[in-house]
């Protein structure tokens, strides 16, 4: 915004309002409070970091460590209430990621402004704006409210933030404009007309503010799990605890036991591993150029099973450029690269070419400059693209034509022209230009069908000699201008697909995705994009956000197909598109670049903003920022998503396997009426939750994705299907318990022990420590074997995950330290495993290893890899 300047004579000199008084703008930034957008109360952050602490989950260990402390176990407690504590705080620096929208839409506003008051000029901030303001605007400054112009000269503004459409605007006086959009030329003064939380930018904040993302899938389930885990753990330890009592055992051992029970069905270290392998997924697609805000969006992009993308910079380079020139001569053809100005012509009527192209550039204000090395457009593509196009067919520097007078493109014309000299030069979309034009605009219109039919963006350009001097036409309409025109050519302009687009699309289908471009572009140009690049759908399904109909299950009903194109969308209209799907039970991804995405962002269960091209708002308001705005980039996060979710699923079957040999030393006591002994203490357990088995559950989740994540539909089963519970509950879940106890048992009888016989500490922790090395050992083959569902461990590669062969050598580390460091081991009651018992325990490798190879080849039949 200017500071202090002095407006062009042609505005400071034109009559009308004069603008406020002091005095009365001060009475009514009193009623009207200031100019400045509403801004959400903010969640402390102690209270964010309370909510990851006292979760359902998180409540249950909390009551697990006070129930340990009074039962007299004080390090149970404390070590429970780290696990808790480090988790929770984990979480919370992960997922803190502060939805600043409403922030940055305020950034959008000018600090100071240009008013009329007292009959002066003046600048002052712009929260001190009130409605009855006049503004002074000119080229390049950001409206400070809504306003309706009282002059203009040559003035358009850009409102693609609000309307998603490229092209800048054209106002005139009584014309309305909204704070946030810019002035892209010429000059103006307009009367302010809404300030502060009355603006339409402000109903676009309170909009997206308002809209509540969704629970995620993966949300839904983990409470799903944790819920269920915890109705059985407290189920089973109140069941333990009642038959403890009834065989005899004094209340407070019988209440350690069912505390020991509850542990041991509890895997304490599952949500950090979730946490940890979602950070990893998300650095994962940080290296691919999707950058994850929200962890949790790592493993729903895996569920996605509708994506509707935008358009330009998405699915195109975003690089117009002019490939073909039609005059009456024929058709000039070019082939060149971005904006070089180099090319290849072929074709005749080169002169009547270059009177085209120069004609279209006079009418241009974009232009293509030499940065560096490289020709970059410097303003719309589009023009930069027809500059081009003068360069190439001249030859040489073309001249640069001064306009006297211009006549901005209106999206209601849908043309623009500039008068230079006594010659107007205009150009436009054909079915707006060539009615204005003599004989040849037939020829032409037969000619527009046909370069239409290739897919590209066609352009009509015409001239006139008008009489009088050019000063004469500066305060007359257009229409006046712009007509007995005469149509000399038509341009063909090709926004290019990125490569490899279509084999993505392609990709993306073969994954059970559908796939819309939602865009704010005319149909026409985004239906001949859909089809270049394979992604519009049989027969054609093309549609305009203003048609859409207002039911929303019929709405759904017609969205809810692959290859549809819906265009001229609205902010509205677009959350609708998305809650519209939703219905229909899809997960969607959405993506977006400018502030009139973000309530749809918001909505959608996957909000992709654009990095390169997107607003700060949308960005803010996506759960997903492409670093490289390439719709690949999407199907790559998906991937990688799904990849997650098998890795969920890998070290959830791993964890709960655990959970099984760890809770049968306590079923055998209660069943043997607790004369048997427990060959796991409850330390113990905690020991092997948090100590050996976090790593190598956290290597699961650093699992690549396999060759055929891509070439299924998206996940819809349960974490807890019918193949983990096999698993887990009949396979190696009871062999890796059967060698845990066999261990132990070889250890205890061998030192002559019988049932009723007291028995010796030492014999007594040697056995629990075989029992605890069966455990261990027996976990180091289920990670191995956890990495496929299908193949057995010997046939995943060595190599292809690294960071579990580190980690099981840290987990036999730890089992070094907690049964040959004396202190530790005294604390967790086991001592060094004899040879006997240590190599029971070692069978359990080959035993886990084998009981899971012999499960998969009985259902290998209908499985695939993963």
């Amino acid at each position: 915004m200017s500071i202090g300047n002095t407006p062009p004579a042609s505005l400071s000199e034109t009559p009308g309002a004069k603008g406020l008084t002091s005095r009365v703008a001060s009475e009514l930034l009193q009623s009207a409070g200031p100019n400045i957008l509403p801004t959400a109360k903010k969640v402390p952050q102690w209270r964010k970091l309370l909510g990851e602490l006292t979760h359902f989950f998180a409540l249950m260990l909390w009551v697990a460590a006070g129930l340990a402390y009074v039962a007299g176990m004080p390090q149970l407690g404390i070590a429970i209430i780290i696990v808790v504590i480090v988790n929770g705080v984990f979480a919370h620096i992960q997922q803190e990621r502060a939805q600043h929208a409403a922030e940055r839409l305020q950034g959008l506003l000018p600090a100071d402004v240009t008013v009329r008051r007292d009959g002066r000029l003046q600048s002052v901030h712009a929260s001190a704006l009130v409605p009855g303001d006049v503004v002074v605007l000119t080229a390049g400054d950001r409206l400070p409210a809504d306003v309706q112009f009282v002059s203009t000269s040559a003035c358009s503004v850009d409102e693609s933030m609000l309307t998603g459409e490229s092209e800048a605007v054209p106002k005139s006086a009584t014309d309305t404009a909204w704070g946030g959009t810019f002035l892209v030329n010429g000059e103006a003064e307009g009367l302010v007309t809404a300030t502060g939380a009355n603006t339409k930018l402000a109903a676009i904040a309170a909009l997206t503010s308002g809209t509540t993302s969704p629970p995620t899938p993966l949300t839904m389930e983990l409470r799903r799990i944790v819920r269920l885990v915890a109705t059985v753990a407290l189920a089973v330890a109140g069941l333990f605890f009642v038959v403890s009592i009834l065989v005899g055992i004094v209340w407070r051992d019988s209440f350690l036991f069912a505390i020991g029970v509850a542990v041991a069905l509890i895997p304490e270290g599952l949500l950090p591993t979730v946490t940890l392998s979602l950070a990893m997924g998300a650095q994962r697609m940080a290296s691919r150029n999707a950058l994850v805000r929200n962890l949790e969006a790592v493993e729903t992009l895996g569920s996605t099973t509708f994506i509707c993308t935008d358009k330009t910079g998405t699915l195109t380079q975003n690089r117009m450029n002019a490939v073909e020139v039609f005059t009456l001569e024929g058709p000039l053809h070019i082939r060149g690269e971005g904006y070089e100005p180099e090319a290849l012509l072929d074709g005749p009527g080169l002169p009547d070419a270059i009177r085209v192209a120069c004609a279209a550039r006079a009418a241009s204000q974009g232009r293509a400059v030499l940065h560096g090395d490289e020709w970059v457009a410097n303003g719309d593509p589009m023009e930069a693209a027809i500059d081009t196009l003068a360069r190439r067919v001249v030859g040489s520097e073309p001249e640069d034509l001064k306009p006297s007078v211009r006549f901005a493109f209106d999206a209601d014309r849908r043309r623009e022209s500039v008068i230079v000299g006594n010659t107007l030069y205009l150009k436009g979309a054909p079915e707006s230009v060539l009615p204005l034009c003599g004989a040849e605009a037939a020829h032409m219109s037969q000619e527009v069908e046909t370069m239409a039919a290739k897919g590209l963006r066609v352009i009509a350009v015409a001239t006139r000699e008008l009489p009088g001097a050019a000063g004469s036409w500066r305060n007359r309409p257009a229409e006046e201008a712009e007509r007995n025109l005469e149509g000399i050519g038509l341009i063909g302009l090709h926004d290019p697909p990125r490569p490899d687009v279509a084999d993505v699309i392609k990709t993306a289908r073969g994954a059970g995705i559908r796939i819309a471009m939602i865009t704010g572009d005319h149909p026409s140009t985004a239906a001949a994009i859909a089809r270049e690049i394979g992604l519009l759908g049989h027969p054609d399904l093309v549609f305009q956000g203003a048609d859409l109909p207002h039911d929303e299950q019929v709405l759904g009903a017609l969205l809810d197909r692959d290859g549809v194109v819906v265009s001229r969308v609205s902010p509205e209209q677009k959350l609708r598109v998305a809650k519209a799907l939703q219905s229909r039970g899809h997960v969607v991804a959405m993506t977006g670049d400018g502030v009139n995405d973000g309530p749809a962002l918001r909505q959608a269960d996957i909000g992709v903003a654009m990095g390169l091209s997107g607003t700060d708002v949308a960005r803010e308001a996506a759960d997903l920022v492409l670093l490289d705005d390439h719709f690949a980039t999407i199907v790559a996060a998906i991937e990688q998503g799904r990849a997650t979710y098998s890795n969920i699923h890998r070290f959830l079957t791993y964890h709960l396997t655990d959970n099984v040999a760890e809770l049968t030393p306590f079923v055998i006591w209660a069943l043997s009426g607790g004369q048997f002994p427990l060959a796991l203490g409850v330390l113990q357990i905690l020991a092997l939750d948090i100590g050996t088995d976090l790593l190598p559950a956290l290597a699961l989740g650093a699992e690549p994705p396999g060759k055929r994540v891509l070439s299924r539909p998206p996940e819809k089963r349960h974490l807890l299907d019918r193949q983990l519970m096999l698993r887990v509950f009949v396979v190696m879940g009871p062999t890796e318990a059967l060698f845990a106890m066999c261990a132990f048992s070889v250890v205890l009888f061998g030192s002559g022990w019988s049932r009723g016989d007291p028995l010796d500490p030492g014999v007594l922790m040697g056995a629990s420590g075989s029992a605890f090395t069966a455990v261990v050992l027996g976990q180091l083959a289920t990670a191995f074997a956890c990495r496929s569902a299908t193949a057995p461990a010997w046939k995943q590669g060595w190599s292809t995950n690294r960071l579990l062969l580190w980690a099981v050598g840290v987990e036999l580390a730890a089992l070094a330290l907690f049964l040959y460091v004396p202190p530790v081991a005294g604390i967790l009651g086991q001592a060094p495993p004899p040879l006997s018992g240590f190599a029971v325990a070692l069978l359990a490798i080959p035993g886990v290893l084998g009981a899971d190879w012999l499960y998969k080849r009985l259902r290998r039949g209908g499985a695939q890899p993963q």
